[in-house]
């Protein structure tokens, strides 16, 4: 051949060498200045990269081109084009290119990165070059599916890129259409041509949309920058925004027990470490631990941590408070005397003290207000510290054979208010019943109390009133599932219509209904004497709310109850739904779902007119033993009304949320004023002349022997003011009974 075809020849195959190097792929590292080349086949052949004219930045609005860079070609092409559909649905991870020489660790499916410039990246850096598809991370060089690009003023990124590089959670949801990003707890969701992503569940807007380009889906780089909160600078001189991200690792502890004691708590230390973007902690090294401190004082205890790329987290100190060894109580009482009579008032006052300072608990052995048998007489006292150390102390009185008090006559006048003792019930029904006048107030009662257990969804009570009105609710979830209970208030005219609520109380949940009876007229009491209970609910034409929602702000296990009674006053008339249905769904989109429960056929509801039952006597009481009935259905008749849902007559037996305001105008010196249960258990409080009296203070008080103290007049003779209403899950009737005190004795 002449020397014409051999330079024919060698320009064509280095033309089919260089055709074999696709037009996106790019050497992972600049051959230095000068290298020569000793064959095509083994060597790279110079490609120059069309300028780009894009501006630098959408951070800076610089408009810059890109430098043109005539990198070698790898002789196989690196792998940089994303695979998935042009849907949303995340595509493929793309790896680095391949470098002339391979690093010692090429990851799966990708070609090995080459190492950065110098001076291009630092530790625990993310540099994207502008205009470009590189970016080094830790001075290694990594390719995106798409360079950086600038669209209306937004400088955009590859977001598959930035998941490797960040060390993010990419997901795709195909029912929303979302792109799902997550990072240390962080949750950001894109939608295709969509300025709106959501951060956490909050919508926010992106300086730009994201979008799709050949099979890449981008997203403004700003969006994932200040969601995540990672810092960055811009470098216009050589074109690159550098991201500084989290690469320390973060150590903590904590310590338990709350309360630590010299030489005797064994310290138990909690950690809770993490690691970024991968790595995993390999190391821990603490300063100042100690299993158990010997003295007290204050310690300060730090921790640190290393990951898998060998670098230390700051330390995480904790300062504890190391106590004095924990010390036993000291238990101790006095008695005002050392002998007594019989049925005379014994003083005991406890001294008791604790050298920590720590809050006692007391039990009781043998202690009495006095003693009816002759004859010494052990009184032991036990206190325990909040730490479980106790003690006990022991006194003997003595007691002689010299009466004082009868113990009938002891316990009429020093029984305290609220406290039990015990009466030959059964000569009650032969003291003279008090004479009364007695007249109504208008207030409407809506009573739900049947079905009182409830043994699916439903609507227990339904009805509509206007005006005053009072809200009475007693049921018990007798389902498998949590249950809660809604008061939904309707209103179905054509104008706004308000409703007020007065006073209101709430019992519950508790798996006994006696209790939950009593709480919720307990706090009913309490809201009359200080107003707590003032609401005002507005409805439109056609609206629905919940009200009274202390009912709903609870959650019903199977086998609780609960127990409210609530007055509001509505200005037009609101139709009131009481329902029960589970736990998780919603009242209003449930409400019309709902079906009817039927009556039990034990319990009672239904609607009643003239619920405050006015009673005033003036006659003197306490000069002789007389008794007031109520609920009796003959002195007492119950309040007469109708069942909304069936359209039957009611009768409300028991008289539950009816309130009674008494009023005895003249009450005799020295007086004994009790509540004694007639139907079996009671448990419920009162208002006596504005003070809440527990009847009984604790537990029930049994019908027919027992009675719980109310009121004691003085010397003088009073007017005596009672507001009583019955107690959901107690027993009615019951008597108030009033009787002579005995005269006092000198002791």
């Amino acid at each position: 051949m002449n020397v014409r075809k051999l330079a024919l020849i060698a320009v064509l195959t280095m033309a089919q060498a260089a055709s074999a190097v696709p037009a996106f792929a790019e050497s992972a590292a600049q051959l230095p200045a000068g290298t020569a080349t000793k064959s095509a086949a083994v060597n790279a052949v110079s490609t120059a990269s069309p300028a780009a004219t894009a501006t630098a930045t959408a951070i800076t609005g610089t408009v810059s081109p890109a430098p043109i860079v005539s990198p070698a070609a790898s002789s196989t092409p690196s792998s940089t084009v994303e695979t998935s559909p042009t849907i949303e649905q995340p595509s493929a991870t793309p790896g680095p290119s391949a470098s002339a020489v391979p690093s010692a660790t090429p990851q799966p499916n990708f070609a090995p990165a080459a190492q950065a410039p110098t001076g291009i990246a630092g530790a625990g850096q993310l540099v994207l070059m502008m205009n470009s598809n590189k970016m080094y991370m830790n001075g290694t060089l990594y390719l995106a599916g798409q360079p950086m690009a600038v669209k209306n003023g937004v400088s955009n990124v590859a977001i598959r890129a930035m998941v490797e590089r960040v060390g993010l959670k990419l997901t795709y949801n195909g029912a929303t259409k979302e792109t799902i990003i997550m990072k240390d707890g962080n949750e950001l969701r894109f939608k295709t041509n969509s300025k709106i992503y959501t951060v956490n569940g909050k919508a926010t807007t992106m300086k730009g949309p994201a979008y799709q380009y050949k099979n890449t889906f981008m997203v403004p780089l700003t969006s994932i920058t200040q969601a995540l909160g990672i810092p960055y600078t811009v470098d216009n001189v050589q074109k690159r925004v550098i991201l500084t991200l989290q690469t320390k690792p973060k150590a903590s502890f904590t310590v338990q027990p709350s309360e630590i004691f010299a030489g005797e708590t064994t310290v138990n230390y909690v950690t809770s470490s993490s690691a970024s973007n991968g790595a995993t902690i390999v190391d821990e090294r603490w300063e100042g631990r100690q299993d158990v401190f010997a003295q007290p004082g204050f310690y300060t205890v730090s921790y640190s941590v290393m990951d898998s790329n060998s670098q230390w987290s700051d330390p995480y100190s904790v300062t504890i408070s190391v106590l004095k060894p924990n010390q036993p109580p000291v238990a101790q009482f006095t008695t005002n005397k050392d002998e007594y009579k019989m049925g005379e008032p014994i003083t005991i006052t406890n001294i008791s003290s604790d050298p920590d300072g720590d809050q006692l608990t007391e039990s009781w052995s043998n202690r009495a207000q006095a003693f009816f048998n002759p004859g010494p007489v052990s009184i032991q006292l036990t206190v325990t510290d909040t730490h479980g150390l106790s003690s006990t102390f022991e006194k003997v009185i003595n007691i002689t054979n010299e009466v004082l008090y009868s113990q009938e006559d002891f316990n009429k006048l020093f029984v305290p208010l609220g406290d039990i003792y015990t009466i030959n019930g059964s000569e009650i029904p032969s003291w003279n019943k008090v004479s009364y006048t007695s007249s109504s107030e208008p207030i409407t009662l809506i009573r739900s109390n049947s079905p009182e257990t409830v043994y699916s969804e439903g609507i227990v009570y339904q009805e509509t009133a206007m005006g005053s009105t009072r809200i009475m609710v007693h049921h018990k979830n007798s389902m498998s599932t949590n249950m809660k209970m809604y008061v939904i208030a309707t209103n179905d005219n054509i104008y706004p219509a308000t409703i007020t609520t007065q006073q209101s109380g709430f019992g519950g949940p508790l798996d006994i209904p006696t209790a939950t009876g009593k709480k919720s007229i307990e706090t009913y009491l309490q809201s009359i004497s200080l107003g707590s209970a003032y609401d005002n609910v507005t409805l439109q034409p056609g609206e629905s709310k919940p009200v009274l929602t202390t009912i709903n702000n609870v959650t019903m296990k199977p086998g609780q109850i609960i127990s409210l009674m609530s007055d509001v006053f509505s200005d037009y008339p609101v139709k009131y739904s009481i329902v029960m249905i589970d736990a998780t769904k919603d009242p209003l989109l449930t409400l019309p779902t709902l079906n009817y429960l039927e009556r039990d056929g034990v319990h009672n509801r239904g609607t009643y007119p003239n619920a405050n039952r006015i009673i005033t006597v003036t006659d003197p009481v306490g000069t002789t033993p007389s008794r007031l009935v109520l609920g009796d259905n003959n002195t007492d008749k119950n309040l007469s009304g109708t069942d909304a849902l069936s359209g039957t007559e009611a009768s409300n037996s028991g008289n539950f949320g009816v309130v009674y305001k008494i009023t005895l105008t003249r009450v005799a010196p020295n007086t004994l004023i009790t509540l004694n249960p007639r139907g079996g258990k009671y448990q419920g409080p009162l208002l006596v002349n504005g003070n809440i009296i527990e009847a009984p203070n604790s537990g029930a008080v049994d019908a027919p022997h027992q009675n719980s103290v109310l009121y004691r007049t003085g010397n003088l003779e009073q007017t005596v003011e009672i507001v009583f209403t019955p107690a959901s899950g107690s027993n009615l009737p019951i008597n108030l009974l009033f009787m002579p005190l005995p005269p006092q004795k000198a002791q």
